[in-house]
């Protein structure tokens, strides 16, 4: 499969993550990604950096680094409403949004109200990927969040680390099946990430490919593997 980005990684800023935005990059380059997205987690997370991290992020400035780059955030999904943690002016200066349940922000549902929840959250049109729908202590109805993926130009994210070995979140392998054979139902594009929290593993989405060869799921709908179709959204 052609994979040219990965757009969901971490930095030092998160709290919980290793590596710098220059060692982030330079691992970019070693991988001949295109494109990086430094995402770093938004306040609500334990150890995260203060809003004031992020309404600092236009200072920098993207041709300093070896490959393209686009600063954005992983918002916490606070609550039922779909409510982020940080204020619409602040999205709309990202260069890209992607909205998450984490234990430590929202407690566990049940799957309507899950499902509600990242309903509202995709009708918010200042989110751009929804992460790691695939832990089963949220358990959602894949098939109406693929269908409104589709309407609100939502991207639903495959998410590497979360099939890793050592992933923590619950039944990921299983809730993939039933992501992409909804999205595939609804032609729904999906994204590929990493979910890097340290250097080394920026770009490795071995575990998620090979979860794509195995269900067939058509390169078409994949967004990795043009820059083009993902800035385009954005």
């Amino acid at each position: 499969m052609i994979d040219l980005l990965d757009v969901h990684t971490h930095t030092l800023a998160s709290g919980h993550a290793y590596s710098s935005i220059r060692e982030m990059t330079k691992a970019a380059k070693a991988k001949n990604l295109q494109l990086l997205g430094i995402t770093d987690h938004a306040p609500s997370m334990p150890g995260a950096s203060h809003q004031y991290y992020f309404e600092n992020l236009r200072t920098l400035d993207r041709s300093d680094y070896e490959v393209d780059v686009l600063f954005g955030i992983e918002l916490n999904i606070m609550d039922c409403e779909g409510t982020v943690d940080l204020p619409d002016y602040l999205l709309t200066a990202s260069d890209l949004n992607i909205a998450s349940l984490h234990p430590p922000c929202i407690n566990f549902m049940d799957k309507e109200t899950t499902t509600r929840t990242i309903i509202r959250v995709m009708n918010n049109p200042l989110i751009h990927i929804i992460g790691h729908l695939d832990d089963s202590r949220y358990p959602v109805d894949y098939d109406l969040i693929a269908q409104v993926a589709k309407e609100t130009n939502t991207l639903l994210e495959l998410n590497n680390s979360s099939l890793a070995p050592k992933g923590y979140r619950y039944n990921c392998y299983e809730n993939y099946q039933l992501m992409l054979e909804a999205c595939l139902k609804h032609s729904t594009p999906i994204i590929v990430n990493s979910d890097a929290h340290v250097d080394t593993k920026v770009g490795f989405h071995d575990y998620a490919i090979s979860l794509l060869e195995e269900f067939k799921f058509p390169e078409e709908l994949i967004v990795n593997t043009s820059v083009e179709k993902l800035t385009s959204r954005l």
